[in-house]
C-alpha cells in the first residue's frame, strides 16, 4: 500500500508479528520496517495501538473506535439541536 493509505487492522497486525520475527532473527527495526514499507515512526505507534492482539481484536477494536466516533458525532448534533429549540423557545416567550 501506498504512502497516506490505511491499513486494515488485520494487515497491520501481520505486519507488526513480521517485524517482531525479523527483529528477533537479528535485523535492527529500522531495516526491517523498510523492508514492509512502513516508516519507523509508523511501527512503534502501530505497537502501542496493537501491540499483543490478535487480528480479530484488531478489528473489534477499530470497529468500536468508529462506531464511538459515529455516536459522539451524533450527541453533538442532539445537543446543537437542543440548544437551537431552547432559544426558540426562550425567544418567543
Amino acid at each position: 500500500m501506498g504512502r497516506g493509505k490505511k491499513y486494515p487492522p488485520e494487515m497491520v497486525v501481520h505486519l507488526l508479528r513480521q517485524i517482531e520475527a525479523d527483529v528477533e532473527k537479528g535485523k535492527i527495526t529500522e531495516q526491517a520496517c523498510r523492508e514492509v514499507g512502513i516508516a519507523e515512526l509508523t511501527y512503534y505507534r502501530w505497537r502501542n495501538e496493537f501491540g499483543g492482539l490478535q487480528i480479530d481484536q484488531a478489528k473489534r477494536l477499530k470497529a468500536l473506535e468508529h462506531e464511538n466516533a459515529r455516536l459522539k458525532r451524533l450527541v453533538a448534533e442532539l445537543s446543537l439541536d437542543k440548544s437551537q429549540l431552547k432559544s426558540l423557545l426562550s425567544g418567543s416567550l
